[in-house]
């Protein structure tokens, strides 16, 4: 009997997918193309000034802890002396690291985490318009809760973002699956009829 209910399932799955595909595609021209564009992964993030980094050297305890990245990207680090973190992801910047304090110290092994990312901004039509604490996982919708929800005048089609708080704002649909980065700027704007 369960072989003949797979397929079956199998069947109202995949139209299920297409549907939803479909309906993606006809949102907006600009929608789909914005969405591919966002990146996958927090791990894939460059740092930036003010984020916060944890900086573990094996068998160093006097190098190994949290340092802020300075406004001008830099980071300061004993034996190591300044080290460019900003514009690098977590890898390149180990290896960066490793490669000053290989001269001095055997085999340095490295490892970075992120403490705390900068913050997010959300302005417009919400409830409570500011600056609040990026978490991984993010997504316009979550970051709307978060300022306390939108206003009656919002439009709840799209938003505007601007990635990184640098750039021109780009419009992306209202969805669950548009992200929130660390440094983004996004406007919930108001609707006109």
């Amino acid at each position: 009997m369960f072989g003949r209910i797979f397929p079956v399932i199998f069947v109202i799955l995949s139209l299920a997918a297409v549907s939803c595909s479909s309906s993606w595609e006809g949102a907006s021209p600009d929608a789909s193309r914005n969405a591919a564009e966002d990146p996958v992964r927090v791990e894939d993030f460059r740092l930036s000034p003010g984020d916060k980094i944890h900086l573990t050297v094996f068998n160093e305890t006097e190098i190994t802890g949290d340092y802020e990245i300075d406004p001008e990207g830099l980071i300061s680090v004993p034996l190591a002396g300044v080290v460019k973190a900003g514009g690098l992801r977590k890898l390149e910047l180990e290896k960066a690291l490793a490669e000053k304090l290989g001269g001095l110290l055997n085999v340095p092994r490295i490892t970075i985490s992120v403490v705390s990312f900068r913050p997010f901004y959300i302005l417009g039509e919400v409830e409570k318009p500011g600056e609040y604490e990026f978490r991984t996982g993010l997504n316009v919708i979550s970051a709307m809760s978060i300022a306390g929800g939108a206003t009656y005048r919002a439009n709840k089609g799209h938003v505007l973002i601007q990635r990184g708080g640098t750039g021109d704002f780009k419009e992306y649909p209202m969805l669950p699956t548009i992200k929130v980065y660390p440094g983004d700027l996004v406007k919930v704007p108001e609707r006109f009829f």
